[in-house]
């Protein structure tokens, strides 16, 4: 489980989408890239998502809890903070 201490700043995510060169993030965009993903797969969730009802509490669970999700068989979205030098 990730520490908490990484989620206190402003850092920033990366992204890496299968076929996708590697994007940067706020916290706010991947919260709703989470939420975009996650709405459309209501009837297809991972186990620890499935005791939440509401679309973003699951997305900041999802966020806060792991850094990867199942796609497709052998594809995965991963994202992990990163501090960029100001």
């Amino acid at each position: 489980m990730p520490n908490p201490l990484m989620y206190e700043s402003d850092d920033a995510y990366v992204l890496l989408e299968p076929d996708q060169p590697e994007q940067f993030l706020t916290p706010t965009e991947l919260l709703e890239k989470l939420k975009a993903i996650l709405a459309d797969r209501q009837d297809d969730l991972p186990q620890d998502l499935e005791k939440f009802t509401d679309l973003n509490i699951q997305a900041k669970h999802l966020m806060e809890t792991a850094c990867e999700l199942d796609m497709e068989p052998g594809q995965f979205l991963q994202w992990y903070v990163v501090r960029l030098e100001k």
